[in-house]
């Protein structure tokens, strides 16, 4: 595995809602580079430098991925996780009392 990769990818949306993998500190810094906001603020100003600083070899991967999923939560950017939405549903079916 190359050092800028995530162990786990972050799922984000772009566009009208669909929904990427971003897989290493190179795509994030790409994404953060490329992020068209009138108010980028901290939480890219942070992720932005973490990403550089990953790109010289000053820190890990995992740390990026951390910084650069605390953004995009930020942002409202994380894309939903299908696994939680299936769960609620057998979940729904099973049990006529939960609405």
């Amino acid at each position: 595995m190359k050092p800028d990769m995530f162990k786990e990818p972050v799922s984000i949306l772009i566009g009208l809602g669909f929904p990427i993998q971003v897989r290493s500190v190179t795509e994030a810094y790409r994404h953060l580079v490329e992020w068209r906001s009138p108010s980028r603020g901290a939480a890219h100003s942070i992720a932005l430098n973490a990403c550089k600083a990953a790109l010289r070899g000053e820190v890990d991967a995992e740390t990026v991925r951390g910084l650069f999923t605390a953004f995009a939560e930020r942002h409202d950017l994380l894309a939903p996780d299908n696994g939680i939405v299936v769960a609620a549903r057998s979940r729904r079916d099973r049990d006529p009392h939960i609405a």
